[in-house]
């Protein structure tokens, strides 16, 4: 396993829609093995793979956060939200490709996702609360979509800046 970078906002992958993966290789299985890696190490509760460059619709999370539950990997191949409730939940979401920076979105507060397995089988489930909200924020990253977008223009150029400031930092150092 390996750790990856995780790319900084703004960067034009985070804004590209991803591909669908379709066939299940060892590729595609390394992958998902080293983004859990990665968010694990982050530390992260779900990780899209355009966040560490590849451009295909992947994604992992693992919301549990209780101290000494069992933690929960999930690996999501080609989801896709099938159902959205009418109720809405707002949480203050954050994203390991803009650190340090937080803000409250309002999302449906349950779905229900179709994805296909590591071992191609396909799985359908419903989330809830955080784990709803994590599962939203990452497909929208697989549509090139960023937090950031449910905000007001002023607060999302304000954290654009800010990201810009820090990679100029990070590449100084």
């Amino acid at each position: 396993m390996t750790i990856r970078p995780i790319l900084i906002h703004p960067d034009p992958r985070l804004k590209k829609p991803a591909a669908p993966v379709g066939e299940i290789t060892d590729e595609i299985r390394t992958l998902a093995s080293d983004m859990l890696e990665t968010m694990y190490d982050a530390p992260g509760i779900g990780l899209a793979a355009p966040q560490v460059g590849a451009m295909v619709r992947l994604l992992v999370m693992d919301c549990v956060k209780e101290e000494g539950a069992e933690p929960r990997p999930m690996t999501l191949v080609d989801p896709e939200i099938i159902w959205r409730s009418e109720e809405l939940s707002t949480y203050e979401e954050g994203c390991l490709s803009i650190p340090e920076q937080y803000a409250d979105v309002e999302r449906p507060s349950t779905v229900e996702v179709r994805w296909t397995t590591l071992d191609g089988t396909q799985a359908t489930e419903r989330f809830e609360g955080l784990w709803a909200t994590c599962v939203q924020h990452e497909i929208d990253h697989l549509d090139g979509k960023l937090f950031i977008d449910y905000l007001r223009p002023m607060r999302r150029q304000m954290i654009t800046r800010r990201m810009v400031k820090l990679k100029r930092e990070q590449a100084r150092a």
